[in-house]
């Protein structure tokens, strides 16, 4: 299927060309229609599906054909509340993108730098608002943020704002925007509390699901390291010896670990940068970009700081310590392998996460393929775990990896 096929109109047709996309994504090819008829929806989708564009060119259709020949103050009539300044910022990209051609106004307004500017912005008006949700509860209470005119409300990334502790903020925020409006809900994945919170919002949605949580891309090589803890700052460096490796991004549990990590690869001539909670947004800003353009060739990242980066040719994700949780595995290596491209993710396991790698195979149901010839293998044999095998789909179920939608009462 094409754009084209969308019934989109012609200026957000030419800015998608503008950007080179020829053939909606299946989330997009799905979520389009059901955005651009008024309906609430409740998508669970990974990042890296095409969530982003699947809401922003249908709230930009919507809000440009509602717009008229209205040539009063703009207000607020779109919001976009997504856990991680990195996030928000990329999210107000693509409304750039995609309304190049639209006389619409857009800003991006979150924590962690003055908000002289944010407010500006806000003063001189806008119909589409991306935030986070201390930021916009914070000018909200100051009288900087009127949502009275709100007709569409979307909420990103949920079982982050859980993660992240932001729920009651999203309760309080749900209650100061008007009780008519159209919803959109996106997800990873769908815990109960996350229904529940889902339940509080919506109205009767449908409910799209792409890409399941514990499905890992088939675009991507997966590898598996054993090494001594010890051992695996000096792995690391001699893997990215390797200079036909263009960039990578590595993951650590702590910041702290992500700075160590940084020192160790400067020491080794190699350029990493690293982003966490504790470096201004600037510096996170500024990380970033290096890596995108190149000059930083590796970024050292915690799973919150890295949620919501987005580089289509990222070539290698090195889970540098195991994550506690598996999720977090599918959503780690699922910064690369994008866009149909391969890509490749390695995980360095000690004697003490092997409890993670064997919970890991169970959600993916996929063995990986255990490298023994490096330079530092464990001094403990350390038995490889074995996934458990994908059931076999039914007749009725031929179509299990593809995107599917019902309606729910909320």
């Amino acid at each position: 299927m094409s754009f084209e096929k969308l019934d989109l109109i012609e200026p957000i047709l030419n800015a998608l060309k503008h950007e080179g996309y020829t053939q909606p994504t299946p989330i997009q090819e799905i979520s389009i229609p059901i955005v651009l008829k008024g309906t609430d929806l409740l998508g669970c989708a990974q990042t890296g599906t095409g969530k982003t564009a699947a809401f922003a060119i249908p709230i930009l259709q919507r809000l440009t054909l509602l717009k008229g020949n209205d040539n009063g103050r703009r207000k607020i009539q779109a919001l976009i509340v997504t856990p991680t300044r990195e996030l928000a910022i990329q999210i107000d990209e693509s409304f750039a993108n995609y309304g190049r051609f639209l006389n619409l106004k857009h800003t991006v307004i979150f924590g962690g730098v003055p908000q002289s500017k944010q407010v500006a912005q806000l003063k001189m008006g806008v119909e589409i608002l991306i935030a986070t949700p201390g930021r916009l509860l914070d000018l909200q209470t100051q009288g900087y943020v009127n949502l009275n005119d709100l007709k569409i409300f979307v909420l990103d990334e949920a079982d982050r704002m859980l993660d992240m502790g932001f729920i009651h903020d999203v309760k309080k925020l749900v209650k100061l925007i008007p009780a008519r409006r159209q919803s959109l809900f996106f997800s990873a994945t769908m815990p109960d509390d996350i229904r529940v919170l889902a339940g509080t919002i919506l109205t009767r949605p449908e409910e799209v699901k792409v890409t399941p949580v514990s499905s890992t891309a088939e675009t991507i090589q997966q590898e598996l390291y054993y090494v001594d803890a010890v051992n695996k700052k000096d792995l690391l460096v001699h893997l990215l010896q390797d200079k036909s490796i263009q960039s990578a991004l590595v993951f650590t549990r702590t910041k702290h670990g992500a700075d160590k990590l940084c020192k160790v690869l400067d020491k080794a001539k190699i350029k990493a940068e690293a982003i966490h909670g504790n470096k201004s947004q600037n510096a996170r800003q500024n990380a970033l970009r290096n890596f995108k353009e190149g000059s930083t060739r590796v970024l050292v990242a915690t799973d919150i700081a890295a949620r919501g980066i987005d580089i289509d040719d990222l070539n290698l994700v090195i889970n540098y310590e195991i994550p506690n949780i598996p999720e977090t595995y599918v959503h780690r290596i699922g910064r690369t392998g994008r866009a149909g491209l391969k890509g490749k993710a390695v995980s360095f396991c000690d004697v003490e996460e092997l409890e993670f790698i064997r919970d890991i195979l169970k959600l993916i149901r996929v063995s990986i393929p255990v490298v023994d010839s490096h330079p530092f293998p464990a001094e403990n044999t350390v038995p490889e775990p074995k996934a458990k095998p994908k059931k076999k789909s039914s007749a009725t179920n031929k179509n299990a990896g593809s995107p599917r939608f019902r309606a729910r009462k909320a």
